[in-house]
């Protein structure tokens, strides 16, 4: 059995993975703003220092910390402002490098433990349209590799995430200037054929596994295997769904 600490499980992949870890008998301590057993706003360093004296109080110790909680967004370079870029990178990335400095110094004393930052395939394959999450989502990939090399001397290891699009209430969370790239992430969210669910127990699979970045999905694997394996494909792929994008965009009358 082990103590496992989630954020953002209120809903969606963060409830997924809650109740995939304790249908195997794992306890798990679910964090959010609202609706979780704690609440946690990731922003806050008084949060963070509340869930690790709680943790503390209730278990004397943290097996896995699964860094879920985040925001949709994104834009193209010249219509998403200064401020969208603030805001997202603000909940996206410094909220898992909050967990992670709260909760670093337990994991090192212990000698044991594993990190799980939820990123996104944005964080490996990068679309036009979604720089902002894009650059967030691949620092968090970056924030785990060098999570794992800094803390394996302590026998804590490190995982990401990178799911591509599944049906998930994060587009609750989307906010910008860029209405043309918010409808095609609305769509494609819509349509997908993969689950919270779908994605939760891939996840748990890979854990189990060992793998330090885990694709969770058909969709995310066969994109990053090709960008891995014929370059050439991928940026033609890419190029087009950018001219895509701006004749949609075109088409609604979107600022620029």
């Amino acid at each position: 059995m082990s103590r496992i600490l989630v954020t953002g499980a209120a809903s969606g992949l963060g409830a997924a993975l809650a109740e995939a870890f304790e249908a195997r008998g794992d306890e798990v301590l679910r964090t959010d703003l609202t609706g979780g057993d704690l609440t946690l706003d990731i922003t806050s360093d008084d949060d963070w220092a509340a869930a690790v004296a709680h943790v503390e109080e209730r278990w004397g110790g943290l097996d896995v910390l699964v860094n879920n909680a985040g925001v949709a967004g994104g834009g193209r370079l010249d219509v998403a402002d200064l401020d969208e870029w603030r805001w997202i990178t603000e909940i996206n990335l410094f909220g898992a490098v909050r967990g992670l400095r709260a909760f670093v110094p337990m994991l090192k004393r212990q000698r044991s433990g594993r990190i799980v930052n939820v990123a996104s395939l944005a964080g490996l394959v990068h679309p036009a349209g979604m720089a902002s999450y894009n650059a967030v989502k691949a620092a968090v990939v970056a924030l785990t590799e060098t999570a794992g090399h800094e803390l394996a001397p302590y026998g804590v290891t490190a995982h990401v995430v990178c799911p591509s699009f599944f049906r998930t209430r994060l587009m609750d969370s989307l906010r910008g200037r860029d209405e043309g790239l918010g409808s095609v992430v609305r769509q494609l969210v819509e349509e997908s054929p993969t689950t919270a669910e779908q994605v939760a127990a891939a996840v748990l699979e890979g854990l189990d596994r060992g793998d330090e970045v885990i694709l969770p999905d058909p969709a995310a694997q066969a994109a990053y295997g090709l960008k891995v394996g014929d370059r050439a494909a991928y940026d033609a792929m890419m190029r087009d769904q950018a001219r895509k994008l701006d004749t949609l965009a075109s088409s609604r009358g979107d600022r620029r």
